[in-house]
């Protein structure tokens, strides 16, 4: 699938992080602005999948919730996980994600329907396309 180019800004960002895993990154506005460690769950601290399961988790909830206000449902009240795993691959290391997102007021198929909808449409699920291995589980609430 050829990839898409942006044909009109409508917002850019740009953080900058020194030292690595066990630095500090922050974003040009400075709402960001964080010491990084290396993933450790006995003393817990920003590392880059964290940051990475955040952006992807709101990011994935407001294209479903944009992608249910079309199809005229209501799932303000959607929640959605990006479980983000970071493990050895063939080549190195790499990512693994399952975005879990729960709908109150639907069935199973809706929203199982609404949550592959959802993946199609969100920026970070067409970045991640083709690259990592990502699972989509829409359940009602």
């Amino acid at each position: 699938m050829p990839h898409e180019s942006v044909t009109k800004e409508l917002y850019s960002i740009a953080a900058t992080a020194t030292g690595g895993r066990a630095g500090r990154t922050r974003s040009e506005d400075g709402v960001v602005d964080l010491p990084l460690g290396k993933p450790n769950p006995s003393n817990p601290v920003a590392n880059p999948e964290t940051l990475f399961a955040a952006g992807y988790a709101a990011c994935y909830n407001g294209a479903l919730t944009l992608i249910a206000q079309r199809e005229g449902i209501d799932a303000s009240g959607a929640e959605t996980t990006a479980n983000v795993h970071f493990g050895e691959t063939e080549s190195g290391f790499g990512l693994g994600v399952e975005l879990t997102t729960t709908i109150p007021g639907v069935d199973a198929e809706t929203a199982q329907s609404l949550a592959d909808k959802a993946h199609e449409f969100c920026p970070y699920s067409k970045a991640t396309r083709g690259n990592i291995d990502v699972t989509v589980v829409g359940k009602p609430a």
